[in-house]
């Protein structure tokens, strides 16, 4: 089955990469704050692809669609800002979940082309590659992807703010981030951070909600904040974002 979903969402990715390149509005469209052109006719051209296979659509573009069964959770573009700058870090983010969690995500890397995958189960991989994340290391001498603004610093080595959950999240479990931390102001959509979510536990990062809650929901309005990294990090990750943040 998650073969068949991968497929899917290998196809509604490839949909996206055509429309962007066809794409001629890279404005704001006025509609909504943080909105632009090419977020629209990527969001067209992926809902288009995932609905013919049958599956429901939460999209950061275009809400939840009613109906039962497995639901694509959809952001079209992750990373809209870079790509209306011209800064090649966004993404296409698409998750499949159905009672059980998530079950197949694809995340594609449009500013140097690469794609990764992950199952349920299965593993997760870049480009065919099984994924690796960093081994164990002193929080004194890691890498951090954050996205917001960090109170203070967390005591880490150095920290990054790329601007693309979803792929700083798959940093993390390809070992080029040693974890990540959302400190925005409202916290994330599920769009932003599911695909990431299970290409990260597919590799054993963990990732928890800096509140505790659920990371995984199902409709256009919750909003979370991701704390991932692979153990015993992750737990000195969430501890720091509590002691930063006073929660």
């Amino acid at each position: 089955m998650t073969e068949h979903l991968l497929d899917t969402l290998n196809a509604a990715v490839d949909a996206v990469v055509a429309a962007l390149a066809d794409c001629r509005d890279w404005g704001p469209t006025g509609m909504k704050d943080g909105q632009f052109g090419f977020d629209l006719a990527a969001d067209a051209a992926a809902t288009g692809v995932l609905r013919e296979a049958g599956l429901k659509v939460l999209s950061e573009e275009s809400g939840l669609e009613p109906g039962d069964g497995p639901v694509a959770v959809l952001d079209p573009v992750d990373g809209s800002t870079n790509a209306s700058r011209g800064i090649q870090y966004f993404a296409t983010s698409i998750c499949v979940v159905d009672g059980e969690g998530p079950l197949a995500a694809v995340v594609h890397d449009h500013g140097i082309g690469e794609r990764f995958e992950a199952e349920r189960g299965g593993g997760a991989r870049c480009d065919g590659k099984t994924l690796q994340p960093s081994g164990p290391r002193p929080l004194a001498e890691c890498v951090v992807g954050v996205n917001g603004w960090p109170p203070r610093r967390g005591g880490w080595a150095q920290y990054r703010t790329l601007g693309a959950a979803a792929l700083e999240l798959c940093a993390v479990a390809a070992g080029r981030l040693d974890g990540y931390l959302d400190f925005s102001v409202g916290g994330l959509g599920s769009w932003d951070y599911l695909g990431g979510l299970l290409v990260c536990a597919e590799t054993g990062v963990e990732a928890h909600d800096g509140l505790g809650r659920d990371l995984v929901v199902l409709d256009h309005q919750s909003r979370r904040y991701p704390v991932a990294a692979p153990p015993p990090l992750a737990a000195e990750l969430l501890a720091v974002w509590g002691s930063l943040t006073g929660d």
